[in-house]
């Protein structure tokens, strides 16, 4: 069986800057964008606001669709944080190495691998006790489950397999062979299709939910440890552990690789799609991404070598998995409040608000989101991540 593991710590490679476009504003329109930073509110940042001791090893978390609990495997049991005091509420015992965890859409049940039982758990969520154990495959590691509740989706991470869960009789329905050391998955908001990381093959599977096959297989980087797709379905972006990149794939395209320059790992989306929260395995920090040209936008001290990330269906608060000192760390994400794309709905600048995308000042470089005047005062760009700072322009 093929060791399936996390990424290692190695020497971060070094980051490959996009070359940035010439951003040429006259006179005019310098004073113009000085009047609206200086008229603008103020942009406020995320923060981590609690810290939550929930012991052992902190891999995976998911947040019920009510937002009102969160719960975390820490490979010793499932602990149920309560977001309300953020504090935990009640643990839960499971099988062997409890590994990844997930929530069905009506937050009856909770769906738990466990690495060392080669079965999974399911949670009866008011009760908070075992209702049901699942036999699959070799490893299991990931879990997600579909739209409609109907089925999840399983891992197998030492043989190769995906484990299709039937959730109303609790049995496996079918295996699809994918392939080798497949480490994580995520579905479609349609439920047609699930993408699946083969951490040692280092590509992805594409099943097609319907026939349960695999449409196609795409290469991305080195050793790829999580997946998410976004809420809008767009786009499924792949994270590259010991490549220190992430993959964007649409459909069953790799359309863009940007550098983390560390250890990604954990991934999760905001409901509106307009940023990606991810960990570095091997540090303590997360990274927030503006999806609308994948520039990190703020990097957040968390704990130490965070894994699972996940955000509640508000969008007000992530939740990270610290694998190292058995913490959770609590994020409060802020709108975009302040930044150049958010004038209001039918007023805006540009499409949803946004002097990006179509109201672009550049090709694709935003005035909002990552390149916020009010967040971090940059202009940006999709080619630069990091110039073109109304700083530098006004010269402050």
């Amino acid at each position: 069986m093929n060791r399936i593991s996390p990424p290692s710590r190695h020497d971060a490679p070094q980051c490959l800057e996009k070359r940035p476009r010439r951003l040429v504003i006259g006179a005019a329109g310098l004073l113009a964008l000085g009047a609206i930073a200086l008229n603008a509110p103020a942009a406020q940042a995320d923060s981590v606001t609690d810290t939550i001791t929930v012991g052992g090893t902190p891999v995976s978390v998911a947040v019920t669709p009510n937002g009102a609990f969160a719960y975390v495997t820490n490979q010793t049991e499932v602990a149920v944080i309560d977001t309300a005091s953020n504090a935990v509420a009640t643990t839960v015992p499971v099988g062997g190495r409890p590994w990844s965890v997930a929530i069905t859409p009506d937050g009856n049940r909770a769906y738990v691998t466990n690495l060392d039982d080669d079965t999974v758990s399911v949670i009866d969520t008011a009760s908070n006790t075992v209702s049901d154990t699942i036999p699959v495959g070799a490893g299991p590691l990931a879990v997600a489950i579909t739209p409609d509740g109907a089925h999840a989706y399983v891992t197998n991470g030492g043989g190769g397999t995906v484990s299709v869960i039937d959730t109303g009789p609790n049995t496996v329905a079918d295996t699809v062979s994918v392939g080798d050391g497949p480490f994580a998955v995520a579905i479609t908001p349609d439920g047609t299709t699930a993408y699946v990381v083969n951490q040692v093959s280092e590509n992805v599977s594409v099943i097609d939910t319907g026939p349960n096959t695999v449409a196609t297989t795409i290469p991305v980087g080195a050793s790829p440890a999580g997946v998410a797709v976004r809420p809008d379905g767009t786009a499924a972006y792949v994270t590259n552990g010991d490549g220190g990149t992430v993959s964007v794939i649409d459909t069953d395209t790799v359309t863009d690789t940007f550098d983390f320059d560390t250890n990604p790992f954990g991934v999760a989306f905001t409901p509106d799609s307009a940023r990606a929260y991810i960990t570095d395995a091997t540090g303590t920090s997360v990274r927030v991404i503006d999806t609308a040209d994948n520039c990190v936008t703020q990097s957040l001290t968390v704990g130490e070598d965070p894994f699972g990330v996940a955000i509640n269906s508000e969008g007000s608060r992530a939740y990270v998995a610290n694998s190292s000192d058995g913490t959770v760390s609590v994020i409060r994400i802020t709108d975009a409040a302040g930044s150049l794309g958010s004038f209001g709905s039918s007023d805006s600048l540009g499409s949803s608000g946004s002097l990006g995308s179509s109201g672009s000042l550049g090709s694709s470089g935003s005035l909002g989101s990552s390149g916020s005047l009010g967040s971090s005062g940059s202009l940006g760009s999709s080619d630069s991540c990091s110039s073109g700072s109304l700083g530098s322009l006004f010269g402050s």
